[in-house]
């Protein structure tokens, strides 16, 4: 047993010592993996909706697009919350919501409450594992941030590897149509719900709840107190204000815009485009699941990259290569066009959004960046509901996907000029932005863990 020490702040496996910040990575990895990997999957579902319920794909885009927006609209309250009220508090509010939207969407029977269910309960927690959980992560790495928020963006691209052959199983088992849709929703819901919750419970707000530091922290450095809800408060209000005199804020908010918007075309209806030129529904929901496992490539190595030589240079990489590979589906007809297709664009896509919280840390230090990442993610989720819904009516009035293409290229090269004129991230932008804070957010530390029950 001296082996083996399962405290947090003294872990150690076969004699050998981890730092919890692993720990905290692989957690909030399994709870990415659970909360948005069926979202990542909605282009196999498009489909099915279409054909069991007889609504068109631009009233189907309509909600996908409503989830987006709501997701990100609610981005920047979600970042709040865990900045004020800590990340274990609102997973658990996150994890309630995603089953229960989960399980009411698998008991729709009409549009409206598609849209309801699906497009605003869902989309909640959705918002809230994408924003306050990624800020709480980096919060734990000094060094070798770019390597833990590699694994924890992977996740996402490994969910639809793992979520899409799920689906189809749970679809063909209850006999297809309807039933196998129903329960395509409440089985993933209830079991990923539980799922989460459980995890919760190994999640810590900062290094400090441990009393450990974060790692590459020097071994003299005191391990800092931990914050009270009240000056938690007052230091996330006195960052967002400086935060938002920057111009990198204001740019970031309209990449994650046009990125997402961009990408959310070719995301949601890829499989229908591959069908619509005839191959097969199998093959086509192959090419969705081989653009997904390209990307996860990318999820991982492009924070890795950008911690080490900048964010700037390889978002602008990634924006390129998801932008000039759409030029192929204009020409695609055969299922190998598509494959092609699929794994040159999943290697642009798949890092062109997980340079994000590395490049926040750059610009902002060790600031309480959750509601500033969850302003960008905002931008990525109106993008993504604007690709979503505008792709979809494209397609509804034009006949075939010609017209959605043009639009994906076009967004998505809005999104690398924009890039251009980020300032370098050799320096950060608010190095002394603690010196604003007011006395009592200065000195009115606690031992009381912000948010932790």
């Amino acid at each position: 047993m001296a082996n083996f020490n399962l405290k947090p702040s003294e872990l150690t496996v076969a004699g050998r010592p981890i730092h919890y910040a692993w720990v905290i990575v692989a957690v909030g990895a399994v709870m990415r993996l659970f909360s948005s990997s069926f979202r990542s999957s909605s282009s196999i579902l498009i489909p099915r909706l279409v054909e069991s319920f007889g609504w068109s794909y631009g009233q189907v885009g309509l909600g996908f697009a409503i989830q987006w927006i709501v997701s990100g609209m609610f981005g920047p309250p979600a970042g709040m919350m865990g900045d004020r009220y800590g990340v274990r508090w609102t997973m658990r509010l996150g994890a309630v919501l995603f089953i229960v939207g989960m399980v009411l969407t698998g008991f729709m029977h009409n549009l409206w409450q598609f849209y309801l269910f699906f497009g605003v309960i869902l989309s909640a927690a959705m918002g809230i594992f994408q924003v306050p959980l990624t800020a709480a992560v980096t919060l734990w790495f000094r060094k070798h941030l770019g390597t833990g928020m590699g694994l924890l963006q992977s996740s996402q691209g490994i969910g639809p590897l793992i979520a899409v052959p799920i689906i189809l199983l749970i679809i063909e088992f209850f006999g297809g149509g309807l039933d196998g849709l129903r329960a395509a929703f409440w089985i993933p819901g209830i079991v990923g719900g539980a799922i989460i919750l459980v995890m919760v419970q190994f999640f810590y707000n900062e290094p400090a709840a441990i009393g450990a530091r974060p790692l590459g922290a020097p071994k003299d450095e005191p391990i800092k107190a931990v914050l009270t809800r009240e000056v938690a408060k007052v230091r996330s209000k006195v960052f967002l204000k400086q935060a938002q005199r920057t111009s990198a804020f204001w740019n970031l908010i309209g990449i994650h815009f046009w990125g997402c918007a961009g990408h959310a075309v070719i995301l949601v209806y890829l499989v229908s485009m591959a069908e619509f030129e005839g191959v097969s529904a199998g093959l086509a929901a192959g090419a969705f699941v081989t653009m997904s496992v390209t990307s996860t490539i990318t999820r991982f190595a492009v924070p890795v990259i950008a911690d080490r030589m900048g964010s700037k240079p390889a978002m602008a990489g990634c924006f390129v290569l998801q932008t000039l590979p759409i030029v192929l589906l204009f020409f695609a007809h055969d299922p190998w066009h598509f494959y092609l297709f699929a794994v040159l664009f999943g290697i642009g896509f798949g890092g062109e959004m997980s340079a994000f919280p590395i490049i926040n840390r750059q610009y902002y230090g060790s600031g309480p960046i959750g509601t500033t990442y969850g302003y960008q993610m905002m931008g990525a989720g109106v993008g993504m509901a604007t690709g979503a819904l505008i792709g979809g009516q494209l397609r509804d009035w034009t006949g075939d996907f010609q017209a959605t293409m043009g639009l994906s290229l076009a967004l998505s090269l809005v999104g690398v000029f924009s890039i251009m004129i980020l300032p370098t991230t050799k320096k950060e932008l608010l190095p002394d932005w603690e010196d604003q804070l007011p006395q009592p957010g200065q000195a009115g530390i606690t031992h009381l863990h912000a948010g932790d029950d």
